[in-house]
């Protein structure tokens, strides 16, 4: 299946502009609000709520204070759940992402799922090479087809590890904003559902890239929703489709996102899911991140 009706959200308690990440992170922007942390926490009990008022199954796990971790709101970058038992632990850019990683995260959710064996990708990050999880790749989960597009935090070693022990095969392109810098992440320009691909075909430069990738998403049945670089730039691309427990669809965004969208777009999107947002301004701000880079797919088995 494509999408899951289980997340996992991680509930910041020291969230906040995280200097590491700004380099390579254009998205961000340091906030002037005087309690970000307050604030923060505020969006994400909104977000977590919206979630559960729409039948969908959140596991939320706080954060602690100790290691400092102010981007451990943005999971999916650590960790991914796959349907065969799988996990996999990703190497992040970032040093201050790295203590991220929690073990005590996936014997909590043992008790529920069933985790038959877990990949280490980290070693990576003594190299030097770094895949972000499903911020590096959008993931054809029905198809086994990784999207990537090429940064500082999207390595082609370990992209390819990671599609020979997943059995994935992967799309490589690469995905610039408007001053021609490249986009740290896929996530952000780049969207995939059962049957449509939301993507910032604006961003990629390289036209043949662009024609194969609009060849394969066609070949494998998504109907290509096309945004502009601005509704990129306001996380248009940064949307989730999951499944409640009725096995209704639903399509996650942030109220920025949603803003974005003209009429156009939104019907387009509503053939397939219906749109649920919420307000996540602070996070996105100050994280670089939104809505779908809060929540963490968990297409595990169920004991």
């Amino acid at each position: 299946m494509q999408t899951t009706s289980h997340l996992l959200m991680i509930r910041p308690v020291d969230f906040k502009f995280n200097e590491q990440t700004a380099e390579n992170n254009k998205f961000q922007v340091a906030s002037q609000h005087a309690n970000v942390q307050a604030q923060a926490l505020k969006e994400f009990d909104n977000f977590a709520e919206l979630l559960r008022n729409n039948n969908v199954d959140v596991k939320v796990i706080d954060d602690t204070l100790e290691p400092e971790t102010p981007d451990s709101i943005f999971p999916n970058n650590w960790v991914s759940f796959h349907e065969d038992g799988s996990v996999y632990l990703y190497p992040m850019f970032s040093e201050n992402r790295r203590q991220e990683r929690r073990r005590d995260i996936l014997d909590e959710l043992s008790k529920q799922f069933d985790i038959k064996h877990v990949n280490d990708l980290s070693f990576y990050e003594f190299q030097e090479s770094y895949l972000e999880g499903t911020g590096s790749m959008v993931l054809d989960r029905v198809n086994k087809i990784a999207y990537a597009c090429l940064s500082i935090r999207t390595d082609v070693s370990a992209l390819n590890n990671f599609c020979q022990l997943a059995e994935y095969k992967s799309v490589i392109f690469h995905a610039v904003d408007g001053s021609g810098f490249p986009i740290y992440h896929t996530n952000v320009m780049m969207c995939l559902g059962d049957r449509f691909a939301v993507i910032c075909l604006e961003s990629i430069p390289n036209q043949h890239e662009k024609s194969f990738l609009k060849q394969v998403l066609s070949s494998s049945g998504k109907e290509i929703i096309e945004i502009s670089l601005d509704q990129m730039n306001r996380f248009a691309g940064n949307m989730l489709q999951v499944s409640n427990k009725d096995g209704e669809s639903l399509l996650v965004m942030s109220a920025q996102a949603y803003n974005s969208l003209n009429n156009e777009k939104i019907h387009a999107l509503e053939k397939y899911s219906r749109i649920i947002y919420s307000a996540i301004d602070t996070i996105e701000t100050n994280g670089g991140g939104s809505a779908r880079c809060m929540l963490a797919e968990i297409h595990l088995p169920q004991m």
